[in-house]
């Protein structure tokens, strides 16, 4: 039903009196430059310039997959960053057009504004939505601008970059990110095999100001606890791939008990000990914790590249002996790859302190 009510909107911003907006403005991309064909994940054939030199992404989710294999390539931005996210985005892109996503409870596409930066291609990256083929084929028909999906779950994120460097013709950039990601899952999986089902840890995602919408079993938002070897402890009637899709009661918390607790950035973290939370054995016994939050969650919101450097954070947070590292060397690394940003020891300690570094 979600799903539907998602394409309902997507279709909507797409028709009248923006349906021929890309052919009113009469741009082309493809008029007068070499051209090719490739197949996206969606199985659809779509012909792009050889030669790209201005993206668009779908949304927040794309956006971050592209910045760091193309940020000097980005025509606009999905969404602008806050203040405290600016430092971390490279300069050429902090004061670039918006022109809002396609998908998501905060959907806001602005047509003109997305033809207005007159990008070569779209790009949309993510998990495949069941109208993901029609979707793409409404877009680049009512833009005029070839639009391409390319599947970005945490299972196919290194082959996501390395297809984005071939349709970027930026291979050589996009390998040391795709064996990052590898390198990163396969850890996961060979620590995860390790821990028996009963020593596994049962953990609550809390996000929003009540820490009581959940990241619940089975959203893409949740992948990264499955993966390195927990147990989500809200287990829904209904799976919700949206952030904070799952909202339960603090009674029903009490029910699950979980041994861990996450929040998110702006979350009740400080004055858990103090309130209704103060009962729970997680919070009796030190183990809750905030997930570091800039630029963005290291988790989800967006479940984008950012779960890759999650990985790393929370089976060091969970399970120290078998992620055996220092975790503030690994967000240097992380951040270097992927955000081209130097971050210093003090910045990765400061956004440690209320989770690893407790």
């Amino acid at each position: 039903m979600k799903q539907r009510l998602l394409a309902f909107f997507l279709a909507l911003c797409l028709c009248l009196p923006l349906a021929a907006c890309g052919k009113k403005q009469g741009y082309d991309p493809l008029e007068g430059v070499e051209t090719r064909v490739i197949t996206d994940s969606a199985g659809r054939q779509v012909e792009i310039p050889a030669q790209i030199q201005r993206v668009a992404p779908s949304g927040s989710t794309a956006q971050m997959i592209l910045m760091p294999i193309a940020y000097d390539l980005l025509a606009g931005l999905s969404s602008s960053p806050s203040t405290a996210q600016m430092p971390y985005f490279p300069e050429e892109v902090r004061y670039l057009p918006t022109f809002g996503q396609f998908y998501g409870s905060k959907a806001n596409l602005n047509m003109e504004s997305l033809i207005d930066a007159r990008p070569q291609i779209i790009i949309d990256l993510g998990d495949a939505k069941d109208t993901i083929a029609d979707d793409m084929d409404r877009i680049q028909k009512q833009t005029g601008i070839p639009t391409v999906f390319i599947e970005a779950d945490l299972d196919d994120m290194a082959a996501a970059y390395r297809m984005l460097g071939d349709i970027l013709n930026r291979a050589g950039t996009a390998e040391p990110l795709a064996q990052f990601i590898e390198k990163s899952v396969a850890m996961a999986q060979e620590n995860s095999a390790k821990i028996p089902e009963s020593q596994r840890l049962s953990v609550l995602f809390g996000t929003g100001s009540t820490g009581l919408a959940c990241n619940a079993a089975g959203s893409v938002q949740a992948d990264v606890i499955d993966l390195v070897g927990a147990v989500n402890a809200i287990i829904p009637e209904e799976v919700s791939n949206r952030g904070g899709g799952t909202t339960v009661s603090l009674e029903e918390v009490y029910a699950v008990e979980p041994d861990v607790i996450l929040l998110s950035t702006g979350g009740p973290y400080d004055t858990l000990t103090q309130g209704e939370w103060a009962g729970l054995t997680a919070v009796q016994n030190g183990r809750y914790y905030e997930i570091p939050g800039l630029p963005y969650d290291w988790m989800s919101s967006p479940p984008s590249v950012n779960r890759v450097l999650g990985i790393w954070w929370l089976g060091n947070l969970l399970y120290p002996e078998l992620y055996d590292y220092d975790m503030v060397q690994v967000a240097q690394e992380y951040y270097r790859l992927f955000w081209h940003y130097d971050l210093t020891a003090e910045e990765a300690e400061r956004m440690l302190s209320h989770s690893t570094l407790k």
